[in-house]
C-alpha cells in the first residue's frame, strides 16, 4: 500500500497526505463538506477567479504546517512525531466549523456562537469516530498543551492559516500584490522560551507580509462591492426567517429550514443534539437552490432580494468617513417603500447601514518577536525601519450605506 496520498495544488505544488489518521480526517464527511463552501464567500462577484474552497485552503495550511515543523526540527527544536501529527491534524480541522459563504452568515443563521466553537464540536465528533486519536490535536488547538508554540502555529500572527490564505486568495483573485513569501517566513521561524519568533534575516519578508495583509483586507475581503452583495444575502435570509416564523411557506432544504425556523445559539447547540448534524449538512448549495425558488415567491421583498442575488443586482453602496445621518436613512426608507409598494416598516430589508473597522497590527495583541544573532528579541514595531507602526496599528473606520437600486 502507498504510504501517502498526493494532491496537486496550484499554489504549492504536490501536497502529501500520509495514510492513516491524517488521511482519515481528509476522507471524513465533515471535512469533505468543505469542498462545498467557498473560501471567499461572495468575492467572486468582483474577482471571478475566487472560487476556491475551504477544503483547498485547509490542505494548503496543512502543507505549510508540515514545512514549519520540519524547519523547526532542523533548528534543534524538539517536536515528537506524535506532536507533529497532532498539530497537522489540528490545522487540517481548524476551519471545519465554517458555515455557508464562510463568515457572512455567522450572525444570520446562527448567533452567539463562533465557527471556532463549532469547529471544536466537529473535532470532538471526528475524535469519537477515531476512538480518541485526536485528543492531543484538540488539546493543542485549544491552547491547553504545554508547548504553546505549537498552538501559535495554528492561531497567532504567524499561523499557517494566514500564511496560506494570503497566498491562496492572492493567487485566485489575481491580486498579485498579495503574494507573500510564505516559504521564507517559515524558514525563518524559531522558538525562544516556548514562543514563536522570527530570525532577524526574515524581517523584510515580515514587513511585506504585514503590509500585504492590510492591502488584501481593503482590496479583497472588505471590497465595497463584496460588502454590498453580502448585505443582500444577509437581508434575504433574514426576510425568509421572518416569513417562516410568521407561519408562511418558504421553500428550503431540511438543513436550511432548521436554521431558518429555530433561534440557534450556543445554548441551543448544547441542548439540541441534532443541531450539529443539520449544520454538517449545510453548505453553499442549500442557499443557492433556495434562492432559485424564492425568486418566484409571492412575497415581494423575498422575491426582489433573491432576484438581486441571482442576477447580480447588487445594492448600491456609499462609503462615508462619518456616521450616516438618521434623516438620510429615514428618507431612503420612504423612497424604497414608495418605489416597491411596500410598508415603510419593511423597507429596512432593502438596505443596510454598517460600520466596518480594521487595524492591521496591535502591538499588545499581535506582537511578533524578531530574534537577533546576539539572542536579543525586539518586537517588529521596534525592529523594522520600513514599517510605520502608527499607520499599521491605526484603526480605520468606514461607514457603509447599502440600498436597493431603482435606476
Amino acid at each position: 500500500m502507498k504510504d501517502a496520498k498526493i494532491i496537486n495544488d496550484p499554489v504549492f505544488g504536490f501536497i502529501k497526505i500520509p495514510r492513516g489518521l491524517l488521511y482519515g480526517i481528509v476522507e471524513h464527511p465533515l471535512f469533505q463538506r468543505l469542498n462545498r463552501i467557498n473560501q471567499l464567500g461572495l468575492a467572486s462577484v468582483v474577482y471571478p477567479g475566487a472560487r476556491h474552497t475551504r477544503f483547498q485552503h485547509s490542505l494548503g495550511a496543512f502543507h505549510l504546517m508540515g514545512e514549519a515543523v520540519l524547519s523547526l526540527q532542523q533548528k534543534g527544536i524538539f517536536i515528537f512525531d506524535t506532536e507533529a501529527e497532532a498539530v497537522q491534524a489540528a490545522i487540517l480541522m481548524h476551519d471545519i466549523g465554517h458555515g455557508p459563504f464562510s463568515h457572512v452568515l455567522e450572525n444570520t443563521l446562527i448567533h452567539g456562537i463562533s465557527h471556532e466553537d463549532i469547529s471544536l464540536m466537529m473535532m470532538e465528533e471526528i475524535n469519537n469516530h477515531f476512538n480518541g486519536q485526536l485528543n492531543l490535536a484538540i488539546s493543542i488547538f485549544k491552547g491547553l498543551y504545554p508547548k504553546n508554540f505549537l498552538h501559535q502555529l495554528i492561531s497567532s500572527q504567524l499561523d499557517m492559516d494566514r500564511l496560506d490564505y494570503l497566498r491562496r486568495d492572492s493567487f485566485y483573485t489575481g491580486v498579485t500584490e498579495g503574494n507573500i513569501g510564505s516559504a521564507r517566513i517559515i524558514k525563518m521561524l524559531n522558538v525562544v522560551n516556548d514562543t514563536l519568533v522570527v530570525d532577524q534575516k526574515g524581517i523584510y519578508s515580515l514587513e511585506n507580509y504585514l503590509t500585504t495583509r492590510r492591502l488584501m483586507y481593503w482590496q479583497v475581503y472588505l471590497h465595497r462591492t463584496c460588502v454590498a452583495y453580502e448585505k443582500v444575502l444577509v437581508n434575504m435570509l433574514t426576510r425568509a426567517k421572518d416569513l417562516i416564523r410568521k407561519g408562511q411557506d418558504v421553500f428550503a432544504s431540511p438543513a436550511l429550514h432548521y436554521f431558518l425556523s429555530n433561534n440557534v445559539d450556543a445554548e441551543w447547540f448544547a441542548t439540541h443534539p441534532e443541531t450539529l448534524a443539520y449544520y454538517g449538512d449545510l453548505d453553499d448549495s442549500d442557499i443557492w437552490s433556495a434562492m432559485k425558488a424564492w425568486k418566484h415567491h409571492e412575497d415581494r421583498i423575498l422575491s426582489a432580494l433573491a432576484t438581486d442575488m441571482l442576477d447580480r443586482r447588487i445594492f448600491k453602496v456609499e462609503v462615508h468617513e462619518e456616521p450616516i445621518a438618521e434623516t438620510r436613512i429615514e428618507e431612503l426608507k420612504e423612497e424604497i417603500a414608495k418605489n416597491m409598494g411596500i410598508p415603510v416598516d419593511d423597507a429596512h430589508y432593502m438596505m443596510s447601514v454598517d460600520t466596518i473597522s480594521k487595524d492591521m497590527y496591535n502591538v499588545d495583541d499581535d506582537s511578533i518577536g524578531i530574534l537577533y544573532k546576539n539572542g536579543e528579541i525586539k518586537d517588529i514595531s521596534e525592529a523594522s525601519e520600513l514599517l510605520n507602526v502608527q499607520l499599521l496599528s491605526k484603526k480605520i473606520r468606514k461607514y457603509y450605506l447599502c440600498y436597493q437600486r431603482f435606476e
